[in-house]
């Protein structure tokens, strides 16, 4: 059986379980719950395919295989398998009908969200297609997505241990949201590393059919959109939160790390 046929019945399987479990529990963050493990049973599902015989594929594979867990374990010491859902969702769903958050769920919960888990695997498809000698190119593909995946933890380890101090701190602990390390240059470092990776597996593909005119890049151009999309809610619940947040984009880029321009003082530590 073709492995893009596999694909695509793990991916009926892993919608079908995320929207009935969504119905039955009547909380939303399934798929989430699945962001971690469906891509990196969807890669290995290509290297397995090509007999775990092409470099290239298996080290994409590899690669995915520890994007996922990273991931897996930042989701779950947030509390995210243990019935933790996404706060978003309760503000839309404040903000909608409930037939129109139904919809919302099954179309871009899901549906969108699982398609798009699909499409980012898909440049193991153009590597499958095309099992050409793994190159430098290859190696410099190889440890662009170490070093994304090393900013990314270390910006996740930042924001973790900033929650944990603004628990013990107390509602007078300040500041009331991180500002320092990777996040005094990039409002969202975590996101634009996330993005940055899926960016470097898309090239793994490019590089092994030897052009970068491949459709397979929709995967990172909708995770990006999807990524903007999220950041501009996001950052809307952090503004009424936080009327000081507005000092922190005017100072701060939103999404690559980049010198502060004009930055202004930030609240001290108390507590």
């Amino acid at each position: 059986m073709s492995p893009i046929v596999i694909v695509f019945w793990i991916s009926v399987g892993v919608c079908a379980f995320t929207w009935i479990a969504s119905l039955l529990s009547g909380e939303y963050s399934w798929v989430d719950r699945m962001w971690s493990i469906a891509p990196v049973a969807y890669l290995w599902v290509f290297a397995a395919a090509a007999g775990l015989s092409d470099v290239r594929l298996n080290i994409m594979a590899v690669l995915v295989t520890l994007w996922g867990a990273r991931l897996t374990f930042n989701f779950a010491r947030k509390g995210g398998y243990s019935g933790h859902e996404d706060y978003r969702w309760a503000v839309l769903r404040g903000r909608m009908a409930a037939w129109q958050f139904h919809l919302f769920n099954l179309f871009f919960i899901v549906l969108y969200q699982n398609l798009i888990l699909v499409l980012l695997a898909l440049p193991a498809l153009t590597a499958y297609q095309n099992q050409a000698p793994f190159g430098v190119l290859d190696m410099i593909v190889a440890v662009a997505f170490l070093a994304f995946l090393i900013a990314e933890k270390v910006a996740d380890q930042q924001q973790w241990e900033f929650q944990q101090r603004k628990k013990v701190g107390g509602p007078d602990y300040r500041p009331r949201f991180v500002q320092t390390g990777l996040w005094r240059f990039s409002r969202h470092p975590n996101f634009f590393f996330e993005q940055a990776q899926w960016w470097a597996l898309f090239f793994f593909g490019a590089v092994a059919a030897g052009s970068v005119v491949q459709w397979s890049v929709v995967g990172a151009v909708l995770l990006s959109t999807l990524f903007i999309g999220s950041t501009i809610f996001t950052e809307s619940i952090s503004r009424s939160k936080y009327p000081e947040y507005a000092a922190y984009q005017r100072s701060t880029s939103p999404s690559i790390p980049w010198p502060p321009h004009n930055p202004e003082r930030p609240e001290s530590h108390t507590g």
